[in-house]
């Protein structure tokens, strides 16, 4: 049976007198600092921005390696390639075995003559053509792709994998992490403490903020570390196409956040141990998860991805998506963001009613009409 300590109300001003935006400050700040001194969140995040910095420069380069690149050279493009260092030819005898080559894989492009290019010639290659191929023939000839659509197919693959693994990892790690504060601080009575000198929203809002603060900070790193490692590269055409989405996503992800987070510090309010976390955080884990799987298995569907970029919860991976793939007109993204928006306000209030009520009842689970209740 729960118990019920009194109400925060009174308490509050039992205690020093704070305006509201230093209360809320204070807590922000306790809830950064003690996630900086703790060593398991530094290595984590290290070891992610570590992790993400190397499979970026990694898959660039293996995207652009082309030494000893095999090629198909036609006989009366043979004199092109004659000094060229680092291509593997085969010789043959007219453009269809040489584009038979290409298709099939054998090799990763073609070397046809053509008088109509100003080098000459022409290279055909299926989806791309690396970089550093045209380094190595040292002139920029006439490009043709056989299959020009497979490119934009694996960029947006690449892009809607990005875009889902770092809302799912930072909305699940921060979202876990003021659970575990939430109930920490039920079991050890420090919420007590706080409550006697600051109101119940105030400390709400403060843990909101301060993980909200920690989670852009990350996202703002992976974005910082993308470009990078991007340029680095020589990836140019993957990161133009990049730039306004993850734009989008970072403003999309901000207000998403605060509403996950909300909802997370509200669910964690109505337990009193951490062995029961789980029993009211689920649901909304399931809610981080599912853009997750439905980005990954429709991120080329039209059809779900306009429907992901309208819902709240989805908004901040399926929009960015739709921008990526130029399929957003240019007033949708502001009507999604003011629709998340609006549920991010309704978030907060359902959010802050829960934790009020539920915050200083001990023992068993709180239910929730009884949190919503009061």
């Amino acid at each position: 049976m729960s118990t019920t300590t009194p109400s925060a109300g009174p308490r509050a001003g039992s205690g020093p007198s704070l305006s509201t935006a230093q209360g809320v400050w204070l807590v922000a700040e306790r809830e950064i600092g003690s996630k900086l001194r703790s060593k398991a969140f530094v290595i984590s995040t290290a070891i992610l921005l570590l992790g993400a910095l190397a499979l970026v420069i990694w898959a660039g380069f293996a995207a652009s390696d082309e030494s000893g690149a095999p090629v198909a050279v036609t006989s009366d493009a043979s004199a092109y390639v004659e000094d060229v260092p680092g291509l593997d030819v085969t010789e043959v005898a007219d453009r269809a075995e040489a584009e038979a080559l290409v298709t099939e894989g054998t090799v990763d492009a073609a070397i046809i003559a053509d008088p109509a290019s100003p080098t000459g010639f022409t290279l055909i290659g299926e989806s791309d053509v690396s970089s550093s191929l045209l380094l190595m023939l040292g002139q920029t000839p006439t490009v043709e792709l056989l299959d020009p659509e497979a490119t934009a197919w694996a960029l947006a693959y690449i892009a809607a994998i990005g875009f889902g693994v770092v809302f799912l990892m930072a909305a699940s790690l921060f979202g876990g992490t003021i659970a575990q504060s939430v109930v920490e601080e039920k079991q050890t009575r420090v919420v007590e403490l706080l409550l006697s000198a600051i109101p119940v929203r105030t400390l709400l809002a403060g843990k909101v903020i301060g993980n909200t603060i920690l989670a852009m900070a990350q996202i703002l790193l992976l974005s910082a570390i993308a470009i990078i490692g991007l340029t680095v590269t020589g990836q140019t055409e993957l990161l133009q196409g990049l730039g306004t989405p993850i734009a989008w996503f970072a403003v999309f992800f901000l207000f998403g956040f605060v509403l996950l987070a909300s909802l997370f510090a509200a669910a964690a309010s109505m337990v009193s141990r951490q062995e029961d976390i789980g029993s009211t955080t689920t649901p909304l884990t399931m809610l981080i998860m599912a853009p997750y799987f439905l980005v990954i298995f429709f991120f080329d569907n039209p059809v779900v991805l306009g429907i992901m970029s309208y819902v709240p919860f989805s908004a901040p991976i399926g929009m960015p998506m739709r921008i990526f793939l130029g399929e957003a007109q240019w007033w949708e993204p502001l009507l999604s963001l003011a629709i998340l928006i609006a549920t991010c306000i309704a978030a907060i209030w359902v959010g802050a009613r829960i934790y009020e009520n539920s915050l200083l009842r001990m023992g068993a689970r709180v239910k929730l009409r009884e949190a919503l209740a009061g």
